[in-house]
């Protein structure tokens, strides 16, 4: 029986989503399926209120595609329909995903496994992580979203640093440039997540579910139009019984609880 490459534990509300494909956890067919059905099972699940993305063990968060399948799509029409459409998808449904995500890098994130972590909503990269887009030294580029995804991330400038030089910059570097989110010591990378989604589990979920769709509409729509979702948006915050709650709690001066809500 193969082993299953990604793999989900839930605790407190946060579920982690481990990429197991060792010795470096790259990115297969298999990898990028299981991922999909994993998410597509957190989502139903009311119980979750946050994802975590690590990579297992401390060699790498993920360092990228498994060479190997290329051999397979290296003549005209073949990668496309053999990996890229179905792992834009995945990918696409990890970005849009509803509840917060983040990822959390130790070791290395190379290429696909930049493109993953460039879904999440926050990147935790310990201080002795590599992030790195190296594609352009296989002759090709990022393809599963990462041209785009870093693009709106760091600016053009940057990310054409990053794809054309095709190097790996450190954890500070990719603070300094917006990259990720938050540095943490080595090893420490997961549990700076996990204190990040013991915040956001004490968030409304419907509020984050909103506030985080209007944002990813932001990029390519125009303003005007981003200005009118936001406006149905607020309307159903307003009369939510999380905004109920909220203002209760701001009344009685004591925390809201929305974990029932």
């Amino acid at each position: 029986m193969n082993k299953q490459q990604v793999k989900c534990s839930v605790e407190s509300g946060v579920a982690t989503i481990t990429l197991d494909n060792p010795p470096v956890n790259v990115v297969t067919l298999t990898l990028s399926r299981e991922l999909g059905e994993v998410l597509t099972s957190l989502e139903a699940d009311d119980t979750v209120r946050a994802v975590i993305l690590r990579g297992a063990g401390s060699k790498a968060f993920c360092a990228g595609s498994d060479i190997k399948e290329f051999l397979d799509m290296m003549e005209p029409g073949q990668v496309v329909p053999k990996k890229l459409r179905r792992q834009n998808e995945i990918f696409f449904q990890l970005e849009q995903f509803p509840k917060p995500t983040v990822a959390a890098i130790e070791g290395l994130a190379y290429g696909g496994g930049m493109e993953i972590a460039l879904c999440c909503d926050l990147i935790v990269a310990s201080e002795s992580s590599r992030l790195c887009l190296p594609e352009i030294k296989l002759g090709v580029f990022p393809s599963s979203g990462g041209t785009v995804r870093a693009t709106r991330r760091v600016g053009a400038g940057r990310a054409k640093e990053l794809m054309f030089l095709g190097e790996p910059i450190d954890a500070q570097l990719a603070l300094a440039w917006g990259l990720v989110n938050r540095v943490a010591a080595s090893g420490q990378a997961y549990e700076v997540a996990r204190e990040l989604c013991a915040t956001l589990v004490r968030r409304p979920r419907g509020a984050l579910a909103l506030c985080k769709s209007i944002i990813n509409m932001s990029f390519d729509r125009p303003i005007q139009e981003v200005l009118e979702e936001s406006f149905k948006a607020s309307d159903k915050a307003f009369s939510s019984r999380e905004c109920a709650e909220g203002v209760r709690a701001f009344f009685a001066k004591e925390p809201a609880n929305y974990d029932n809500i």
